[in-house]
């Protein structure tokens, strides 16, 4: 036991190891529900580390699997952990911790893409989460939607996802995801966790980055005009904006020098501001 440990952590060493619940469960990761799972505590302790402090408030994890993530969380102080699964195999898996939890875990049935984060308990709410790989950016666009919501983020994505995250302008990577996670929050990369550290290991290395929101004040109240804006311009990236753009604007050219912006200019050299400053074009 570390030093600062709980008495839950006693209860929940007693726990079977994690690939005997796989196994008896039948836990085997599946290929359409993203699923690669973490088993080594002292990753996941970090992962729930670097989401501290976990109380006061909820934690939300998503696709907890056979509870590697969410033994941690409970381990690193969590007064009260959601745990959203689509798969029913991990549900029972999950019911030996839940038991062992005291209270402190829920384990909801749901795919987390038709939850109200909001709804699942008392502020300030962090979503802590492992995320399946083949949900992972619509689940965050979603919860960019809800930012008003969450206190912040810590999510563990692969790593070509986060490095869009991070991008900055006139590089590859930079992009839709990139303006709307940077406009909406702060992004920090943490650090990164390798194929073999998985069962099954992935192809890719993962990485996990903290989102956290920017003060109301300084982000768009909607983002579905930056978001038709962000579209439309790095869906034809390889064109000057003055013709990604003419689906959006009656013209394009007009608004552009209007913003102070150059027609002839390309989605990738914009800052994330210039294109808020579109939205904010679009939405008038």
């Amino acid at each position: 036991m570390e030093a600062g440990e709980t008495p839950l952590g006693e209860v929940l060493a007693r726990l079977p190891p994690l690939r005997e619940t796989i196994a008896l469960h039948g836990l085997d990761a599946r290929k359409r529900l993203g699923q690669h799972f973490l088993l080594d505590l002292n990753l996941t302790r970090r992962i729930a580390r670097a989401a501290a402090p976990l109380s006061p408030g909820t934690v939300i994890e998503v696709g907890p699997g056979p509870g590697g993530l969410t033994r941690a969380l409970l381990l690193e102080g969590a007064d009260r952990v959601v745990a959203l699964e689509v798969d029913a195999r991990a549900i029972a898996a999950l019911q030996e911790l839940l038991a062992a939890a005291g209270g402190r875990l829920q384990v909801i049935e749901a795919d987390a893409l038709g939850v109200d984060l909001a709804g699942l308990g008392p502020p300030p709410r962090r979503v802590v989460a492992n995320l399946p790989y083949n949900v992972s950016t619509a689940l965050l666009v979603r919860w960019l939607h809800g930012a008003d919501g969450l206190a912040d983020m810590v999510l563990m994505f692969q790593k070509e996802v986060v490095d869009r995250l991070v991008a900055r302008p006139r590089t590859k990577d930079y992009g839709r995801l990139s303006v709307l996670a940077q406009h909406v929050c702060t992004v920090q990369r943490l650090f990164d966790i390798p194929a073999a550290a998985f069962v099954p290991p992935p192809r890719v290395t993962s990485s996990v980055a903290r989102l956290t929101p920017r003060p109301r004040a300084d982000r768009l109240g909607d983002l579905r005009p930056l978001e038709r804006i962000t579209a439309a311009a790095f869906g034809k990236r390889r064109k000057m904006l003055r013709g990604s753009l003419a689906g959006v604007f009656t013209d394009p050219t007009a608004v552009l020098l209007g913003l102070g912006l150059s027609p002839t200019a390309r989605a990738e050299e914009l800052t994330v501001a210039e294109f808020v400053r579109l939205a904010g074009a679009l939405d008038k």
